[in-house]
């Protein structure tokens, strides 16, 4: 197994979350960064509920793909109807 989950909370003020475990008798220490970014286009830009969904999708591939590269996507939180932000998880490359 790669990965295990386990559910921690993390404050939606907070952007940084240390944690360290003990693997196989070794401590490792994690970084998790939880960040929101925009998640709505502009008005002029929509033409139809598939348009808009598209847009978003498109816009937050751009934001991942320029996002800091010590840092890895771990989790897209699905935005609730009608959200104006989406949340990212990403986790600091060891």
């Amino acid at each position: 197994m790669r990965e295990l989950c386990i559910p921690i909370p993390i404050n939606i003020g907070s952007d940084l979350a240390e944690i360290e475990v003990k693997i196989n008798k070794k401590n490792r220490k994690f970084l998790y960064r939880l960040e929101s970014f925009p998640w709505e286009v502009d008005d002029h830009d929509i033409r139809d509920g598939i348009t808009e969904d598209l847009l978003k999708i498109y816009q937050l591939k751009k934001t991942i793909a320029n996002y800091d590269k010590d840092w890895e996507l771990i989790q897209i939180y699905p935005p609730v109807e009608k959200a104006k932000i989406i949340q990212i998880l990403f986790r600091k490359k060891q």
